[in-house]
């Protein structure tokens, strides 16, 4: 057992940051005597004398064996890994070292349709082939949750030369499908199990929680520990266990997507966040999840208001558990978009969500929430729901299904090559039955609905432009405005 009352990155930095030197290296603000004096004012200096290059005392990102290696060590112990890889830019980068570590050019892939775009970004850079399962799908909801372990055993036995299969866990509304199942599937075929969970950092360090995608027996698991934990933004970390996945192609694969002026804030961070969790990690889930069931049972008694639950046992396949501390609220049932009340809850009660949908609100609580965030949370529901009421809405509750029923019919080329294709822009209108050069997502959540490689077709240019009406924001493409899309020539 490692001593988690260490820290030894951050212990270091502030060592480093404090030592009277004359710096002659990168940055070139030095220790913020070069910073601008309204950003100065905004963070102080404090932070800019810890923003430090790779000294000697400070070790490297690629090549650890000194604090960097200690922390990353003491990391693996707390989060369940026998290897972890603190990450600078992402679990995006993690999801892409992931694919190419494990896949190489025209290598077969078994993942969901509702990934998110890294894991596309992880198809082009690879030249992997996806063989996409449509995920379970709720049509009253509209909410599509995770792939089966039926679906996964299907493909792998029409598809038995691929060389891994990635899944979701959570997925962005809190859904955790059956990782232990999927994986016993997987293994049968000798081959990994990757999991992009980059929203369940927090499940090793409550009882309460969905079990940890590495204890359902995963073979690499990517958490972002700035979204639910209390690392700073893009601040993440990968881990592995067993032997399916080979460490030093990790560790190649990084290199390639990874940052080689790596922040050493953001890795003291992890440092911190790691110590933090591992000291006092239930105790600060167990008052989250307190302020998650609040907050759920009383915005639940609020008229014309709905919360996303569990549902009862075989109902979903997909379905074994649900992160309490995701919170999703039904807003529909007010004649509202989930777009509007967003934008009301944002404007007028200075309550901010983490994304909006067409029905629906879904917000994260965590660590840092407060009681007074859930009673300005309950209170700004409650006056949403007296006063903002409307009376007309109509929705096409299928139209995302009408998007997903046609992702199991192979690509006409691979993410790679239609990434790399000739194409040209053309107006929107006239892109139906064209091949898309580009990927094309509502964010967030930043699932891409067209990827480069795809027939575009009529549903889904339906589904984006509704999403732009309602007022959602489209992301990924040349533009966003979406008048005119990339396709191959």
């Amino acid at each position: 057992m490692l001593n988690q009352n260490q820290t030894p990155l951050l212990d270091a930095l502030k060592a480093n940051a404090a030592r009277p030197h004359a710096p002659f290296y990168t940055p070139g603000h030095k220790q913020g005597e070069g910073i601008s004096q309204p950003l100065t004012d905004l963070l102080g200096k404090a932070v800019f004398r810890a923003d430090l290059t790779e000294l000697a005392d400070l070790d490297n990102l690629f090549a650890p064996q000194g604090v960097i290696q200690e922390a990353q060590q003491l990391a693996a112990e707390a989060f369940g890994a026998s290897q972890t890889w603190f990450l600078v830019n992402g679990s995006t980068c993690g999801v892409e070292a992931a694919i190419l570590a494990t896949c190489g050019t025209g290598d077969k892939i078994i993942l969901p349709r509702n990934v998110h775009s890294s894991a596309i970004a992880g198809l082009i850079l690879s030249g992997a082939i996806p063989i996409f399962l449509n995920p379970e799908y709720d049509p009253v909801l509209d909410i599509a949750h995770s792939i089966t372990p039926n679906a996964v055993e299907s493909a792998l036995q029409q598809h038995p030369d691929a060389k891994a299969v990635l899944t979701v866990y959570p997925t962005y509304y809190g859904v955790c499908g059956n990782l232990n199942a999927i994986a016993n599937i997987t293994h049968q075929y000798n081959i990994p199990l990757l999991v992009d969970e980059a929203h369940g950092a927090h499940f090793a360090f409550h009882p309460k929680l969905p079990t940890p995608a590495l204890a359902a027996d995963a073979d690499l698991t990517v958490q972002s520990i700035h979204k639910v934990l209390g690392a700073i933004t893009q601040a993440s970390m990968l881990h592995i266990q067993g032997n399916r996945i080979d460490g030093d192609r990790i560790s190649k694969a990084l290199q390639l997507v990874q940052s080689t002026s790596p922040s050493y804030l953001l890795l003291a961070s992890l440092d911190a966040a790691r110590q933090q969790m591992a000291l006092h990690g239930k105790m600060l889930m167990s008052r989250t999840l307190q302020l998650a069931e609040e907050a759920r049972t009383r915005i639940g008694e609020i008229p014309g208001l709905s919360v996303f639950q569990m549902p009862r046992l075989g109902e979903s396949p997909s379905f074994v558990a649900l992160d309490k501390t995701r919170l999703t609220v039904t807003v529909s049932g007010l004649g509202l978009t989930g777009f509007a009340a967003d934008e009301i809850l944002d404007q007028k009660f200075a309550v901010t969500a983490e994304f909006a949908s067409l029905q629906h609100l879904t917000l994260i609580i965590s660590l840092g929430n407060t009681p007074a965030d859930i009673e300005q949370l309950v209170q700004g529901f409650t006056t949403l729901a007296k006063e903002y009421r409307r009376t007309n809405l109509t929705l096409n509750n299928n139209i995302w299904q009408d998007v997903v029923s046609k992702v199991s019919h192979p690509l006409d080329f691979s993410p790679r090559e239609a990434f790399f294709a000739v194409s040209e822009t053309l107006p929107v209108a006239q892109t139906s039955d064209r091949i898309c050069a580009e990927i094309v997502c509502p964010y967030p959540p930043g699932i891409p609905v067209l990827m480069p490689g795809e027939v575009i077709t009529k549903p889904v240019l339906n589904y984006l432009q509704q999403i732009q009406a309602m007022g959602g924001f489209i992301s990924g493409c040349n533009d966003t405005s979406l008048k005119t899309l990339k396709v191959l020539k």
